[in-house]
């Protein structure tokens, strides 16, 4: 896999079934309004974690001791920066056999699930998803190892997506 391949985003259906100049796929990634919520969620948690280690220990123990709210502040601001780099490493590419997931920083994944293996493909959305207007599409196949999930897409996009993987996985299952 070559690091510097570029990453669309945004570029709708053309774009993603598109193929490079050099027959590289046309990489699509993730709206930021997962990042969004990802970080929102990381500063509620850190924040409370934040009020009740410098809150008791300064109330119970004395106000020097409030300085341990400073522990969850420092992990929030490197979580923020974590959070951003990881977003940044998801990207997902519709080819004309199969369709490629990539993610990670440290370890980089990379899951190629061909349509035609492909069982079910779903959509879902929890309460926060729903609230950031996100969902994430769910991609069964009949190995339990290759189950892929690409997070956080805008819903018109993940049924879109659903819609395209269903319809050429029923036609490559068909030959087989």
């Amino acid at each position: 896999m070559e690091t510097g391949s570029p990453r669309g985003v945004g570029q709708g259906a053309a774009g993603a079934a598109a193929r490079g100049a050099a027959g590289e796929p046309e990489w699509t990634g993730l709206p930021p309004g997962l990042l969004r919520m990802r970080r929102m969620l990381l500063v509620v948690w850190m924040g409370l974690l934040a009020l009740a280690a410098g809150l008791l220990p300064g109330l119970f123990l004395g106000p020097a001791w409030a300085a341990f709210a400073l522990l969850p502040l420092g992990a929030a601001a490197w979580g923020w920066v974590l959070l951003g780099r990881n977003w940044r490493s998801w990207r997902y590419a519709e080819r004309a056999d199969d369709l490629l997931i990539s993610r990670g920083v440290l370890w980089r994944e990379e899951t190629v699930v061909p349509y035609g293996r492909m069982q079910l493909v779903e959509v879902t959305s929890g309460p926060f998803e729903r609230h950031f207007g996100l969902a994430s599409v769910q991609l069964h196949t009949a190995a339990a190892a290759t189950d892929a999930t690409i997070p956080g897409l805008d819903p018109a996009e993940a049924e879109r997506l659903r819609d395209r993987l269903t319809e050429l996985g029923e036609a490559r299952s068909a030959g087989l």
